[in-house]
């Protein structure tokens, strides 16, 4: 004999466009349930692959925007022996853009002119690193620097969009199906390709995890509220590029990231 599982079933959803209210599926409210766990239940039954239409959404029910505060980070610059260690280690994995798929022509020759070893965790917040506990995700160590400079923390990438990449203005959604989701104007064409998927099946591959990470870093920078500043980094010779960033927005964390940047790089 079976059991109709939908018996005593206290949520219900429904197609509200649906004249006949067929039910689509639901559950028993248990203790636990929250609003926010329903989304993400009902995002597993439910898809909806239609292109997002520009104009203004308003949420119903009862929520609150999250104090979840982004990373401040802007563009990474580094140098000395542990780098190293990691930028020889992400080339010879990727041999070319992760995102774009394009080669490093004198890859052969050791030469990577154009292109950048991005961290995917920047090493400015080594401390962040460690409280999060996320050498756990790593099982490829590197000969230098410990777990953060491992080559899984790491991607190949064009230079320009290097930049992007470490600006937020796009990232990798491991969630589905690697694709690429562009917060800024699409100038590269990439919004909604995914990535390679021989890039993705080498051992040695960046994980998951920090993937993860960076996606949430980058809706947290771009989708809440205003939004976090976009900073600038190209300062001319002669300029004061203290003042420019004492002056400027979200001066304390900034500075705090450029020195912890700079420090981890020769250190």
């Amino acid at each position: 004999m079976a059991y109709d599982r939908s018996e005593g079933r206290d949520v219900h959803i429904y197609d509200a466009k649906d004249p006949s209210q067929t039910v689509l599926g639901g559950l028993h409210l248990t203790n636990g349930l929250t609003n926010t766990l329903f989304y993400q239940m009902v995002e597993i039954i439910l898809r909806d692959n239609n292109p997002l239409e520009p104009g203004k959404y308003y949420v119903n029910g009862s929520f609150q925007v999250t104090d979840e505060p982004p990373l401040t980070r802007t563009i990474s610059m580094h140098t000395g022996s542990r780098h190293r260690a990691f930028r020889d280690a992400v080339q010879a994995r990727d041999g070319r853009c992760f995102v774009t798929g394009v080669v490093a022509p004198l890859s052969h020759r050791n030469r990577y002119v154009g292109f950048e070893a991005a961290h995917i965790f920047p090493l400015a917040y080594q401390g962040h690193w460690n409280d999060q506990k996320h050498s756990r995700w790593i099982t490829v160590m590197p000969s230098a620097g410990g777990p953060i400079n491992s080559v899984q923390n790491g991607l190949l990438l064009r230079s320009d969009v290097y930049q992007l990449f470490d600006s937020y203005f796009f990232s990798i959604n491991p969630d589905d199906n690697y694709k690429i989701v562009c917060f800024e104007a699409d100038a590269l064409n990439i919004a909604g390709t995914p990535v390679d998927p021989q890039l993705l099946a080498h051992p040695d591959r960046p994980v998951d995890q920090l993937l993860r990470w960076h996606f949430r870093q980058a809706v947290l920078s771009n989708m809440k509220g205003a939004g976090e500043p976009i900073f600038e980094h190209d300062f001319p010779p002669g300029c004061d590029m203290v003042d420019e960033i004492l002056t400027g927005p979200k001066a304390a964390e900034r500075m705090e990231f450029e020195l912890f940047s700079r420090l981890t790089a020769i250190l």
